[in-house]
């Protein structure tokens, strides 16, 4: 309001304006934009983070190849109980370690390959509720409310698994002296209002998934960072600070949102949406690798930019009995095709190299080499065979870090399984 007095010429006030302006809506706006511009900056972040991640980890992932392998090679030399096989063991169990917060670090940047089914999430609440208190403790109460209804989601099992297993973890740090967690799941409908205030909400029938715990609580200020990779409330020793950007990355890539509500002294609740399926929950077989003897005949071209990696895969596989030919990159390979007078029964490949990717360099062989089998292996999934990380029917891929066991199965399983032609590029 601003108010002004009216004077005559001998200046005595005759009266006064008063002027009346409505700036309520303004002041709604501004707030507004200032809440849009926060929310891309945090979208900005997450996403510059996700793609150093993802390059950390891929790198990552090359030099624990050869370590893993070479430890595995030199294992399986020492005889067992001697000190120096106490001592690879160690190097082994080190590596895995480090290979899991590989996989954390892609898990957050959005680079794991998924292998999806239809799930309903009922029943893995359920089944992973049963060995919640193995590890949860008795002074915690764990409850479920649970939809009746519920619908089915597109998931990778063992990823969802990974959500509420770090999602439990947290909740029984917050609650030392005990209290509660809920697992609760529903249909619901995102509307505009939902979506103005978690804008990574998608609108439609989405089924819900809600973790509640009564513990410590969430500053305000600490809220916005915690799906940060390596932030960490926690002791020094206590946490990697990678459980929650992983839970944050498996719900992205699984086409989901999360949203955190949390108070200081009033616990957190963690609500996390999927979109709803029409479909039959997935029978999901356990994956199992057969023991595999060095019985191996067949020809196979090694293409690999790491120079590690491929001395460590040609060595093993020549070991095996296959006739392994090397090429450190897609060019040397095309014109080792071109010159070489046998046959060639598989090409091993990395994804990612110089001048040309994996799919690419296959695309150009098996014109010359229609026979030709094709098996990828890559430190993580880029879109050049997969969409979102998610394979297409028919792609084999072998994800690095891998055992030798694993490396031997999987060849052999690609040589055995398909005929000629039927592995989709």
């Amino acid at each position: 309001v601003h108010i002004s007095p009216m004077l005559d010429a001998d200046g005595r006030m005759q009266g006064f304006v008063g002027m009346a302006r409505d700036i309520s809506s303004r002041r709604q706006a501004e707030t507004e934009q200032r809440r849009l511009e926060e929310q891309l900056r945090q979208s900005q972040k997450m996403e510059i983070i996700g793609h150093l991640a993802g390059g950390i980890a891929h790198d990552f992932n090359n030099l624990l190849t050869p370590i893993l392998g070479y430890a595995d090679m030199a294992a399986s030399q020492v005889p067992a109980g001697l000190p120096l096989a106490n001592d690879i063991r160690a190097i082994q169990e080190t590596a895995e370690r480090a290979a899991r917060l590989t996989r954390q670090l892609l898990a957050f940047s959005l680079k794991q390959v998924l292998h999806m089914n239809t799930v309903q999430l009922n029943r893995e609440v359920t089944d992973f509720i049963k060995m919640l208190h193995s590890f949860i403790g008795e002074h915690i109460v764990v409850r479920t409310e649970l939809a009746p209804d519920l619908g089915c989601i597109k998931a990778d099992l063992s990823q969802i698994q990974q959500v509420l297993m770090n999602l439990a973890v947290n909740a029984r740090d917050a609650m030392p002296r005990g209290g509660s967690l809920t697992f609760a799941t529903a249909n619901v409908q995102v509307n505009d209002v939902m979506i103005k205030k978690h804008p990574s909400l998608k609108p439609g029938l989405q089924v819900r998934l809600t973790v509640t715990d009564t513990g410590t609580g969430i500053a305000p200020e600490i809220l916005s960072h915690i799906f940060e990779p390596f932030f960490t409330t926690k002791e020094r020793g206590k946490g990697t600070g990678l459980g929650l950007s992983m839970v944050y990355g498996i719900i992205t890539q699984h086409q989901g949102a999360i949203a955190v509500e949390s108070e200081p002294d009033k616990g957190a609740a963690f609500h996390i949406y999927f979109p709803l399926v029409e479909a039959l929950p997935s029978v999901v077989e356990p994956t199992l690798i057969p023991e595999t003897k060095n019985n191996g005949h067949e020809t196979i071209l090694v293409v690999e930019d790491e120079s590690m990696v491929r001395k460590l895969t040609v060595e093993f596989l020549s070991g095996q009995g296959y006739t392994v030919v090397e090429a450190a990159d897609p060019l040397q390979a095309l014109e080792i095709v071109r010159t070489y007078t046998g046959s060639f029964d598989l090409l091993l490949t990395d994804i990612i190299m110089p001048g040309m990717n994996g799919k690419e360099l296959y695309q150009q062989l098996v014109k010359e080499r229609p026979e030709l089998k094709v098996l990828y292996m890559s430190g993580y999934s880029e879109d050049v065979i997969a969409h979102q990380g998610v394979l297409e029917p028919g792609t084999e891929l072998l994800a690095k870090p891998f055992a030798l066991k694993a490396l031997l199965a999987k060849v052999r399983s690609v040589l055995d399984r398909f005929v000629a032609g039927a592995v989709k590029a």
